[in-house]
C-alpha cells in the first residue's frame, strides 16, 4: 500500500510517498524561512501563498523521479491544528487530488503524527508510553494508551517552549527561526555563569509556563547582553532553564504514570541538550528508554502525515473527500 502524505499546517511544505512494505520512498520539504526572516516570525497570509506556489513543483518533483502517482492507494493531509489558510491549501489539493485519482483520501492530526513520527524508524516502540510534544506552539505532556486514545497531562499555559526560544533568539539579535541559532550560541557559554528561573516546576500540577523566563531573560539582555560572549552566557543559561523545566515535569509524569517508555517529538526535539540529559533520566530513574526521530523528521514533514495516515486507515478504512480542517483541532479530541 502506497501513502501521499501532505503537510501545510504553518510555513513547510511537506510532500512524501510511504511505502507500507518498503517503508518511507519519498519526502520532500520546501522550507519558507528565508520568507519570514525578514519579518522575524511567520506572516500567516504569506505562508498560505507560499504553500499554493510550492505544493504543485513538489508533487511534480515527487513523480518525476518515481512514475508512481497510479499506484497511490491513499492520500493522507494535516487537517489541523495550524493556520487555517496553510491548512485549507493543503486539504483542498489533497481532495482534489483524491478525486481525480479515485482514491480515499482521510485528514489527520498534526499532533498526532509528531507523537508518532518517531515509529518511522523505531518499529519496535509499544503502547503505553508518556510523549513529550513540545514545538514553536505546542508544549506538552501526554499519555498515550494506544493508537488514538491520548490524555494531556500537562499543557503550556502561555509561551510554548518553541515561541519561548524564537522570542529570545531574536532579542539576542539572532536570525528567525532562531532555536537551532540560540542553540549554537548557548554551547560557547559558560555553563552556570547565570542562573535562571525555572517557573512552576514546584507546582503540583505537570503545565508549563515559559512567558516569566523570557521577561527575565529580556532584563538580563538588556543589563548585560552587549558582548558575544555575554550573549553566549544568557543563551546558555536560557537553555539550561527550558530543558530544565520539561524535564522535571516529564519526569513527574513518568512516575504517575508508572512507565518506562519516552518519545519526545516536535521541532524542539531536535535540540541536543535535550536529547543527552533526556537519555541520562530515563537510565537513571527509570532504567527506560527514550525516542525521538532523526533531525529531519523533527520539524513538519509529509512522511510523518503518510505514516499515520497508513496506521489511521488500517485501523478504520475510513476516507472523506469533504475539505475537513481544523484550526485548534486537540490530539485529546481524536
Amino acid at each position: 500500500m502506497k501513502i501521499l502524505g501532505i503537510e501545510t499546517s504553518c510555513d513547510d511544505t511537506g510532500i512524501a510517498l510511504y511505502d507500507s512494505d518498503k517503508g518511507l520512498l519519498i519526502n520532500k520539504i520546501y522550507n519558507q524561512k528565508k520568507l519570514h526572516n525578514i519579518y522575524g516570525g511567520i506572516v500567516p497570509e504569506l505562508a498560505s501563498r507560499e504553500h499554493m506556489k510550492a505544493i504543485i513543483s513538489l508533487l511534480k518533483q515527487t513523480f518525476r523521479k518515481k512514475n508512481m502517482i497510479e499506484d497511490i492507494n491513499l492520500i493522507a493531509y494535516a487537517a489541523g491544528p495550524g493556520l487555517v489558510g496553510s491548512l485549507l491549501v493543503g486539504a483542498t489539493f489533497a481532495c482534489s487530488l483524491g478525486l481525480s485519482l479515485n482514491i480515499p483520501v482521510l485528514p489527520v492530526n498534526h499532533m498526532e503524527a509528531h507523537l508518532l513520527s518517531p515509529m518511522l524508524e523505531f518499529k519496535s516502540i509499544k503502547f503505553p508510553f508518556i510523549a513529550l510534544l513540545v514545538s514553536g506552539k505546542h508544549t506538552q505532556i501526554i499519555a498515550a494508551y494506544e493508537l488514538g486514545k491520548y490524555e494531556i497531562l500537562g499543557n503550556c499555559l502561555d509561551d510554548a517552549a518553541g515561541e519561548a526560544f524564537d522570542k529570545t533568539a531574536n532579542l539576542l539579535g539572532l536570525s528567525y527561526p532562531g532555536g537551532v541559532q540560540l542553540s549554537k550560541l548557548a554551547s560557547q557559554g559558560i555553563k552556570d555563569y547565570f542562573y535562571f528561573p525555572r517557573p512552576m516546576i514546584n507546582h503540583p500540577g505537570l503545565n508549563f509556563s515559559f512567558s516569566g523566563l523570557k521577561t527575565f531573560t529580556a532584563q538580563i539582555i538588556n543589563k548585560c547582553g552587549q558582548s558575544i560572549q555575554e550573549k553566549a552566557n544568557i543563551a546558555r543559561a536560557f537553555e539550561d532553564a527550558v530543558i530544565d523545566i520539561l524535564l522535571i515535569k516529564t519526569k513527574k509524569a513518568l512516575k504517575e504514570k508508572k512507565w518506562k517508555r519516552l518519545i519526545i517529538a516536535g521541532g524542539v526535539s531536535a535540540n541536543y541538550l535535550l536529547r543527552k540529559k533526556s537519555e541520562q533520566m530515563m537510565e537513571k530513574y527509570f532504567n527506560g528508554k527514550v525516542f525521538y526521530s532523526s533531525v529531519k523528521f523533527c520539524t513538519d514533514n509529509g512522511a510523518m502525515i503518510a505514516y499515520l495516515g497508513f496506521l489511521r486507515y488500517l485501523e478504520a478504512r475510513d476516507s472523506q473527500l469533504e475539505i475537513l480542517v481544523k484550526p485548534k483541532w486537540s490530539i485529546s479530541d481524536l
